[in-house]
């Protein structure tokens, strides 16, 4: 009887699969599987507050259920199929499949190890389709270590089976030649192979047990498919039912009153300058001196934060009095993609000329087309300036100093009517360099940071030469200055969370804002302590230039008009489904989707967001807020899509907005 049922075992393991068989396959998924698991463990271990014996297993649970799924199914396969030219394509499948795997579990630890994020589907479709324009940041992380990290394990993928099973059978197999079939036994043992792949897969999918991160606790490729294939509209059907069609300020324009005046206009975007790294906002810090200086006589917005802390996003807030598309696709770029009048334009209508100035690249994100947008007159990017003499600072762009002189050329050309000139900051974007001749300084221990800083106090001299060109050719008095950050910078504060996309906390999202008048509007320094966004710079303009709007269907405020300020504000990720914000007064309550629990934090007591006291909310509460948040995101949603509908080619003969000029 014993000897009769180690046959019937050896009978439905081995006989499953040839000797050779085994080797082959086993000699690619078990490493495999190793390599995956240690990838996993490194990010885990990596954590600022790494998780104890139970909070690891959780983490580390679903990779290994998918791996162990991923070993049965194609033993399963293996085992079921047979013929050599069944057997050959499934073996080009294998190698592929393990190949891409392997590629996709690559990809996503070094996409975490440089933003703190994990890998989506639209971050992987949007890299596919824009690779010309990110290409420069994917080198910057794809360093010597790396690069031969992945040559070998791509070169053991495709080769390293057939090599095992030489030394190990003394003989080249392939398993393409392997010719056994399977006794009642054995299709008993493929089913259970086949349903145990059918379970583990399943079970990896399952959420985090202890209330961590569901896509990071996720494995990778379930993590993928299910923020894709189960997005998590919570209640789509109820929120859009309540919408209603929004009055777009599409047909806005500005009239003169009596207190009419046709000053300048300058709007400063600070590139990833968070309120946290400036002396405005920190009284530790000495990095930026000229800001602080401008704030004594201006009106300082002590609480401001972007709409979406991503710079397309963020300038369609200031631009434009409103929210950004929330979504990845540029939607802002598209022809007639705005739903608004936007400054430039208004501009325009009451004689002024316009100029778009940026020291990065007009690749990225179309950043032509979405200046044109606006409404400029004058684009002049990278590509139009003269860089004899300036140094590269990332993969965007060059030093900010790049923009002086051409701005120079431009005011003295058009100084004689009332103008409208923005630039854009570059360097202290991500990897955060200086100039070789910028004199660094130690501000704190982080390396990583402190470059960072360094890159913030430079752009704050910048931000000291353009206000003295200003006041050097005489039009510094007649000019109004918005100067703000188009969003802040994380540096692994909150789960691990770098640089900015989805940073939804403070240090991503709360950012400098102030207006500087340079006939003395403000002298003596003027503050705004409510809670605002960079959607309020149109309206303040406005006001600031004593226009009234007309059509008035912008969602901004002014900053001028305390009765106007908002009660909440609300943030969206970049990534969508991927995490929102709401703040009324101190409370920031952020939702998280599915990816984990919701938080709420007392800003006024907790300035770090270090203590959620979500728990003091109850269910009634926490679920109003909520839905507030997806309320105003399908509303936003909605007001886009109507839009572009309506502006579809086929409904409209309107011309697309002329390309602004710039000199190449």
């Amino acid at each position: 009887m014993t000897l009769r049922g180690d046959e019937e075992r050896r009978s439905g393991l081995r006989g499953l699969l040839t000797r050779g068989d085994w080797v082959y396959l086993l000699s690619l998924l078990l490493p495999l599987f190793a390599y995956n698991l240690t990838l996993k463990v490194l990010r885990i271990t990596g954590q600022t507050d790494p998780p104890g014996f139970l909070g690891f297993l959780d983490l580390i649970r679903s990779d290994i259920l998918f791996n162990l799924g991923f070993v049965a199914l194609w033993v399963g396969l293996f085992a079921a199929l047979h013929g050599r030219v069944v057997r050959a394509v499934l073996l080009v499948v294998f190698h592929l499949s393990c190949l891409l795997l392997l590629a996709l579990n690559t990809a996503s630890h070094f996409y975490y190890a440089t933003t703190g994020s994990t890998l989506d589907y639209n971050t992987i479709a949007l890299t596919v389709q824009t690779f010309n324009e990110v290409s420069g940041v994917i080198a910057t992380e794809v360093t010597t270590g790396r690069l031969a990290l992945l040559s070998l394990v791509l070169f053991y993928a495709v080769a390293g089976p057939a090599l095992a099973t030489r030394l190990a059978a003394r003989d080249w197999h392939l398993p393409v030649f392997s010719t056994r079939t399977l006794r009642t036994s054995g299709y008993r043992a493929a089913l259970v192979v086949c349903g145990a792949t059918v379970a583990l897969v399943s079970l990896s999918a399952l959420p985090s047990m202890t209330g961590a991160s569901n896509t990071f606790s996720r494995d990778t490729v379930m993590n993928l498919v299910i923020s894709e294939v189960a997005s998590p509209r919570v209640d789509q059907a109820r929120i859009s039912a309540r919408l209603q069609k929004s009055e777009l300020p599409t047909d806005a324009s500005l009239v003169e009153t009596p207190s009419t005046e046709k000053k300048n206009v300058v709007l400063i975007f600070l590139e990833s300058e968070r309120a946290s790294a400036t002396s405005l906002h920190n009284e530790d810090l000495d990095t930026t001196p000229v800001l602080e200086e401008l704030a004594r006589d201006s009106l300082v917005a002590e609480n401001a934060y972007a709409v979406v802390p991503h710079t397309s996003k963020s300038m369609v807030a200031a631009h434009c009095g409103i929210e950004p598309p929330l979504d990845t696709v540029m939607t802002e770029s598209e022809p007639n993609g705005i739903p608004a009048k936007c400054l430039p334009e208004l501009l325009g209508e009451e004689g002024y000329r316009s100029v778009f100035f940026q020291s990065a690249t007009e690749e990225f994100e179309r950043r032509r087309d979405l200046v044109g947008n606006f409404g400029y007159n004058d684009f002049y990017p990278l590509e139009s300036l003269p860089k004899e003499g300036y140094d590269v600072v990332n993969y965007f762009g060059y030093e900010d100093d790049i923009m002086l002189e051409p701005s120079r050329t431009w005011l003295e050309e058009n100084r004689d009517e009332p103008f409208l000139a923005s630039y854009l900051t570059i360097t202290t974007h991500h990897d955060y360099n200086v100039p070789p001749d910028f004199p660094k300084r130690r501000f704190v221990e982080d390396d990583l940071f402190n470059d960072y800083l360094n890159t913030v106090a430079y752009q704050d001299e910048f931000l000291g030469k353009l206000i003295q060109q200003y006041k050097d050719l005489g039009l510094y008095e007649n000019t109004v200055f918005v100067i703000m950050a188009d969003h802040g910078e994380g540096f692994g504060e909150h789960n691990g969370l770098m640089q900015h996309d989805n940073t939804i906390y403070d240090e991503g999202v709360k950012i400098p804002l102030l207006i500087h008048d340079g006939s003395g509007e403000f002298e003596g320094g003027e503050s705004v302590e409510t809670p605002v966004q960079n959607i309020a710079v149109l309206q303040t303009v406005a006001d600031v230039l004593g226009y009234r709007i007309e059509n008035d269907h912008y969602r901004g405020y002014s900053l001028l008009r305390e009765e106007s300020l908002p009660e909440s504000i609300r943030i969206s990720c970049w990534t969508e489904n991927r995490c929102m914000s709401r703040i009324e007064g101190p409370q920031k309550y952020i939702y998280h989707f599915s990816n984990r629990a919701e938080e709420v934090f007392d800003l006024a007591l907790d300035p770090l967001e270090t203590e959620d006291v979500s728990e003091d909310l109850d269910a009634e509460e926490l679920s109003r807020l909520r839905y507030d948040l997806l309320g105003w995101q399908a509303q936003v949603r909605a007001d886009y899509e109507r839009h572009l509908q309506e502006n579809s080619p086929e409904k409209t003969t309107a011309e697309e907005p002329p390309e602004p000029s710039g000199e190449e």
